[in-house]
């Protein structure tokens, strides 16, 4: 089995090159579409997630449904957006490593995925090999909160297990990660001239700041994390301010803490409120408070005797590649599929320093992870 690994490096720069920032992935879906149509994949399924996530497009699958051996099929997963700064993306090769040219990201996360995708399709076709019916999933607005894979259809996708394609390193399976709740959290106080008559008015921040510091906050325990991510109130420095909008998440891979400590957060806001009073008697109403909270993904956890694991175990063997098995602290559209009950691991791709201007790879990582494609897909 052949790799053509210039191929795969003018693949990968195209891809790199192709903008695709979330809700804009229109032209890489199109990209995607030809390199696989034109070496005899058939043309994908797209779906209406578009109408939920504001993309360009949908998400994409192709059905690989001539497979020639009788194993059980399979399904590999990439996402076709990257973050920002992801416009006029000019990759720089040296030697092997990719990198950008210092002003934006690269891309590999996770154009290094789809580019070994393709690549092992171009090796299977050219070699006429054998392979398991099989589908390739391409989700937009993966960036901005799995939003293309909570947006997917599960009864659209007929393997029922399955890879993410889809974390930095290169040999690193990852079997766990944590559920994330999401809170949205509205201080309200009452505005007032903050120097003729302050007494009329409640500080939002105020009250807002005396329950964060009451609240649970940063590492918890190894297992969970609570993060208050953004706070945005008051209007000037002349008025007392009349509302705080905070927004935050709690994480973990215990369902029960992971509940605990939302409940601690709502808690510690709600006891600050009620405790508030009106020392001057001239406070025109009350402070209130409105607490959001939804599930932003759920826990994803694989055991090696799983199949999904063993398949990737054997497979891994085969081309004599070392795997270690890991549990995450992020989420990702494994997350989604896990909770759909979709059993998916999250396979590494040898993308280094994401999200940021020193993103990079190696030729020799998206080979190695072309390997282990091919070693999956193919008897």
């Amino acid at each position: 089995m052949l790799i053509d690994q210039e191929r795969l490096a003018r693949t990968f720069i195209q891809l790199c090159e192709t903008d695709s920032p979330s809700r804009e992935e229109g032209r890489m879906a199109v990209l995607v579409t030809e390199m696989l149509c034109s070496v005899g994949a058939p043309l994908p399924f797209e779906d209406d997630s578009a109408s939920k996530t504001g993309s360009q497009c949908g998400n994409l699958i192709f059905r690989f449904d001539n497979g020639t051996t009788t194993q059980e099929p399979l399904f590999l997963c990439c996402h076709l957006d990257t973050v920002e700064p992801g416009r006029g993306i000019k990759v720089l090769r040296q030697g092997n490593r990719f990198t950008s040219k210092g002003d934006t990201i690269l891309g590999s996360d996770d154009k290094a995925a789809i580019a070994a995708l393709i690549e092992a399709w171009r090796v299977i076709q050219e070699n006429k090999l054998a392979y398991v019916p099989l589908e390739f999933i391409f989700t937009t607005c993966e960036e901005i909160g799995l939003l293309g894979a909570k947006a997917l259809n599960p009864h659209q996708i007929r393997a029922q297990m399955g890879y993410a394609l889809d974390s930095s390193g290169f040999g690193r399976v990852l079997i766990g990660a944590p559920a994330s709740n999401r809170f949205r959290i509205t201080v309200t106080g009452i505005a007032a001239h903050a120097g003729l008559h302050p007494e009329k008015g409640i500080s939002a921040i105020r009250l807002a700041a005396q329950a964060l510091a009451a609240a649970p906050c940063g590492r918890i325990d190894r297992e969970t994390t609570v993060n208050f991510g953004t706070i945005q109130g008051g209007t000037a420095t002349n008025i007392v301010p009349e509302q705080v909008l905070i927004e935050g998440e709690v994480r973990s891979h215990s369902p029960a803490k992971l509940e605990r400590l939302t409940k601690e957060i709502e808690t510690a806001f709600r006891s600050v409120l009620s405790a508030w009073c009106d020392p001057s008697g001239q406070a025109q109403g009350v402070p209130e408070l409105t607490f959001q909270v939804e599930l932003d993904f759920p826990q994803m956890q694989l055991n090696r005797e799983d199949a999904v694991i063993r398949r990737l175990t054997e497979a891994a063997a085969r081309i004599g590649l070392p795997l270690s098995y890991e549990i995450a602290g992020g989420g990702s559209d494994a997350n989604i599929f896990n909770g759909c009950g979709l059993p998916t691991a999250i396979v590494a791709t040898g993308m280094t320093n994401v999200h940021s201007t020193a993103e990079e790879v190696s030729l020799e990582d998206m080979t190695q992870l072309t390997q282990l494609v091919l070693a999956l897909i193919t008897a």
